[in-house]
């Protein structure tokens, strides 16, 4: 079924419908600024790798050997450059903390003249970029070598679905493989579960699917792991930054994940980490992946923190201290963090403005992130309301996902739907359920047991 989004949900959101025209004007003029402070690596055979409609390109990537060593060099969209403290697109900036993406288009951080246009690092056109070179040992070990500001020249824009492995530069699979492993040595949880996701349909109007990670996206974000764990020990070890940091689950979240394992019939060993175990699930897979998403549910949200003396700001899905560095065009914080590599790389002070904006940002992202969960749950309520306004009546095969205080989580077994119903049923069981309302206009769905 063709769903169609509602216009008014931007408007419920107050979300921005462009940018002030003193803002624009600043952008055009921001756009024409010439490249005093950036050395010439037009040659260095960079490209990007993205989804396939993606314009505002962040990041682009070389590889070269080093010896048993792979120096990664990567290039990410300069954007200071273009935007000065307390300018009339910084303060717009501030106010809106990172992209935020609809099916039928995003609301960008910065003006598409720069986000999409001088900023981004589209193919055949020189752009301003900061390269990160990052060393990467045999096994996996991240070293940061050096960061410049050089002007790059993109060679081809890659996407996630069709890339094949002639397209890439030598080592990009080697380098993936040696980040994938030293994530496993040293206990690191990563694993993402399928999305729930509304998408262009390709006839004018959008579907509401389940897209698991594609195999190129994975090993693109290795690379990007790679650069911000470098940096953020570089910046960890000059006593400045700004860090990503997300607890692990507590105890009580454990025994409730081995309880959902046990229901799923999946075999989790006592002495077998969550780490360990959830490495090896796969989320094509139902019953793994709606393991996978409970997993994700049980651990407190990701933060930002700030550097501070006598403590060592820990993400531990990723077991390491990381950064968020390489999306600038769509996050707030990476152009702080950037600024400070650079200055930390080159034996420079770190600016007032950035050691300011440090302690800032943390309330501004959570602010943003808050904001892009909000516009995800209502896309994808109103599409479930949608699909199925005209199968009031029917009864759906599911499976219990998760439960709580309120209610058992189900995931509808014939229709990418997850929603709740008042049932005495655990994590793992089969059941069925009635549909008893679906109003698209209030983005509702309602289930009873039967």
């Amino acid at each position: 079924m063709k769903i169609l989004l509602d216009p008014a949900l931007r408007t419920e959101l107050q979300l921005p419908t462009g940018f002030p025209p003193e803002a624009e004007a600043a952008a055009q003029a921001a756009i024409v600024r010439p490249l005093t402070d950036h050395v010439d690596r037009t040659a260095v055979p960079f490209v990007t790798l993205d989804p396939a409609g993606s314009t505002d390109l962040d990041q682009a990537f070389a590889i070269d050997a080093a010896g048993n060593d792979l120096l990664l060099h990567y290039a990410i969209a300069d954007v200071a450059w273009f935007v000065d403290d307390g300018d009339l697109i910084d303060r717009e900036a501030w106010q809106r903390g990172e992209t935020q993406y609809l099916p039928d288009g995003r609301v960008p951080l910065y003006p598409p003249i720069l986000s999409e246009g001088a900023a981004s690092l589209l193919p055949d056109v020189d752009r301003p970029a900061v390269i990160f070179s990052v060393r990467i040992a045999p096994d996996g070990g991240v070293r940061l070598d050096g960061v410049e500001r050089a002007v790059v020249r993109s060679r081809a824009k890659l996407a996630y679905e069709t890339v094949t492995d002639a397209d890439l530069p030598a080592g990009f699979n080697d380098v993936a493989t040696r980040i994938m492993a030293a994530e496993e040595r040293r206990g690191a949880a990563r694993a993402d579960p399928p999305e729930q996701v509304v998408a262009p349909d390709g006839a004018g109007g959008f579907e509401l699917a389940f897209r698991p990670m594609l195999a190129s996206e994975e090993k693109n974000a290795a690379l990007s792991l790679a650069t911000n764990m470098a940096v953020a020990d570089a910046l960890f070890a000059a006593k400045t930054g700004l860090f990503r940091v997300m607890a692990a689950p507590d105890g009580r979240s454990i025994a409730r994940l081995r309880a959902t394992a046990r229901a799923y019939r999946l075999n989790w060993p006592k002495a077998q980490s969550l780490a360990d175990f959830q490495r090896g699930l796969d989320q094509t897979k139902p019953r793994e992946a709606a393991f996978l998403l409970a997993v994700r549910r049980a651990g407190p949200g990701a933060s930002y923190a700030p550097f501070h003396e006598g403590s060592t700001p820990w993400h531990a899905p990723m077991a390491a201290t990381y950064a968020h560095a390489t999306a600038p065009l769509r996050r707030l914080a990476d152009r702080y963090v950037i600024r400070a590599a650079l200055a930390v790389a080159n034996g420079q002070a770190v600016p007032g403005a950035v050691t300011a904006a440090f302690a800032r940002l943390p309330k501004v992202m959570a602010r943003a992130d808050a904001l892009s969960g909000r516009i995800a749950r209502a896309v994808v309520d109103l599409a479930e309301a949608q699909l199925l306004q005209s199968r009031i009546g029917d009864t759906f095969a599911a499976v219990v996902t998760d439960r709580d205080e309120r209610g058992a989580r189900i995931q509808l077994c014939d229709v990418p739907v997850v929603t709740r119903v008042n049932a005495s049923a655990e994590p793992g069981d089969a059941l069925n359920v009635r549909l008893t309302a679906a109003d698209p206009a209030t983005r509702t769905i309602s289930f009873v047991p039967g």
